[in-house]
């Protein structure tokens, strides 16, 4: 048994939150607005776009409000109302951060949104009391495309990479992570995020949800990794 802590760095959207709804909401009325239909590269590259970057692409590609700033406003104003009044939590996800905490476990958000956001809508749904770290990629000025904002959440939880997990919904930053050294679990949400068959391949473990997590069984696989086969598949 080892005595160093197991860390855990969760996404926020999609996988604690039940908020990936909004963000496509918000994709859909913004390329209304501007006249366009989004094509699945459109969507895909949105994915993985901080905010940033999501108001240049619609003020530069599509030519939506009058600067790219003034389109991260219109993201602020619909999204934030969602995290401070409506955001809820993945099926479990609540009920497994609990157990992780009473069993020890240190653990952060990672996350492209910004802190905002992510404050409101971890303290709206509950989550805020039990986290070590709450980390933006704005925080570190690089997006989830490299692992800057994961190893920033894992310096301010003080665990060793070998034990640290990072929960993602996302293929591409469940790559990030994989390439980085981080063991993964893929936590699916929805096909627009990456498919379950796209996670399995990417990361050590896959679910479909919080449900098939045991916080027991988590924590003996973490600190014994070759008993790979008392973890659900």
């Amino acid at each position: 048994m080892t005595s160093e802590r197991i860390g855990v760095i969760f996404d926020c959207d999609g996988t604690l939150l039940d908020s990936s709804g909004v963000w496509h909401e918000m994709e859909d009325e913004f390329s209304r607005r501007a006249g366009v239909r989004l094509t699945k590269a459109d969507t895909d590259e949105l994915n993985t776009l901080t905010v940033p970057e999501s108001g240049a692409f619609f003020h530069e590609r599509f030519g939506l409000g009058a600067s790219a700033a003034d389109v991260v406003g219109m993201i602020d104003e619909f999204v934030l109302g969602y995290y401070r009044e409506r955001a809820c939590e993945r099926p479990g996800a609540l009920a497994f951060v609990r157990a992780l905490a009473e069993r020890g476990v240190a653990m952060s958000v990672a996350s492209s949104s910004p802190q905002a956001y992510l404050q409101a809508g971890l303290e709206t749904a509950g989550f805020l009391p039990y986290l070590d770290a709450v980390v933006s990629v704005d925080d570190v000025g690089k997006s989830k495309r490299e692992p800057a904002v994961y190893d920033h959440a894992r310096a301010l939880m003080g665990t060793p990479l070998r034990s640290t997990w990072g929960f993602e919904d996302s293929s591409y930053a469940a790559r990030t992570l994989r390439a980085a050294g981080y063991r993964t679990m893929g936590v699916y949400d929805s096909d627009l995020a990456g498919t379950y068959e796209d996670l399995a391949a990417i990361c050590d473990r896959v679910v479909r949800g919080f449900g098939e997590l045991d916080a027991d069984e988590f924590v003996a696989w973490s600190v014994a990794p070759q008993a790979s086969s008392s973890f659900p598949a």
